[in-house]
């Protein structure tokens, strides 16, 4: 028997949007339950957080520290296999060119994140 197939893009695209891409906490926290594991650990260039409440806190911090109405943007749908996904993406300015890009690689348990890797492009 085998495992259910996963939805690579669907779940990384809702991180991107429903995480990342949320200003209020509320929602991303309700966001972070659903798509995470229990005891999912997010892994940034500089640090680390375990738990939804700390994704989410890291989450916020991260926010806090963009310009008003930088936005994330896929850029292509995500791949993946064996339970490991990965999606490429951008931020800055709504309509505006990117001010940044990097790739988000996941491993998934029981169609959840269990980690995920933010690397930043130099």
């Amino acid at each position: 028997m085998s495992a259910a197939p996963i939805d690579y893009d669907g779940l990384m695209r809702a991180n991107l949007e429903r995480v990342f891409g949320e200003p209020d906490a509320a929602r991303r926290i309700e966001a972070i339950r659903q798509l995470y594991a229990e005891d999912a650990v997010l892994n940034e260039p500089h640090a680390s957080a375990q738990g939804h409440a700390a994704i989410s806190a890291a989450v916020t911090a991260l926010l806090a520290s963009l310009p008003p109405g930088f936005v994330f943007r896929a850029l292509g749908p995500a791949v993946g296999h064996h339970g490991v996904g990965r999606l490429q993406w951008s931020s800055g300015p709504q309509g505006g060119p990117a001010a940044v890009t990097g790739m988000d690689v996941a491993h998934i348990e029981n169609g959840r994140i269990h980690s995920l890797f933010v690397f930043l492009d130099p």
